[in-house]
């Protein structure tokens, strides 16, 4: 079993700054991706930035302003948000995907909120 632990969430003015993290731990044998995900009240739960061995992927309306990054030896994940929008408040959720000891897992923290409010 694979527990996903987000933290850092708040309450920021807009322009503002906020910096996530989330942190995988459990029976985990390999970790293939990790990613950011939110939603809105009354929306559906859509990725923000995910990131790979290899990549990184980000939405349209994050590029630029949002940076996704990893420490694998931590099996952590940090979201550094910059220049923070109203549109940007949401509960984010990390996902973690990969192998644990027997099984695949598809892991979900439980949330935590951001909000971006003057």
């Amino acid at each position: 079993q694979v527990q996903v632990v987000e933290s850092g969430g708040g309450l920021v003015q807009p322009g503002g700054s906020l910096r996530l993290s989330c942190a995988a731990s459990g029976s985990i044998f390999a970790i293939y991706a990790m990613g950011w995900y939110r939603q809105a009240p009354g929306k559906q739960r859509d990725l923000v930035a995910a990131i790979t061995s290899s990549s990184t992927n980000y939405a349209d309306s994050v590029k630029g302003r949002f940076t996704i990054s990893r420490d694998n030896a931590k099996n952590t994940v940090y979201l550094q948000m910059n220049s923070l929008k109203p549109e940007d408040t949401a509960v984010y959720y990390c996902n973690a995907r990969g192998v644990g000891l027997k099984l695949n897992f598809d892991s979900w923290g439980q949330g935590t909120q951001v909000t971006v409010s003057s």
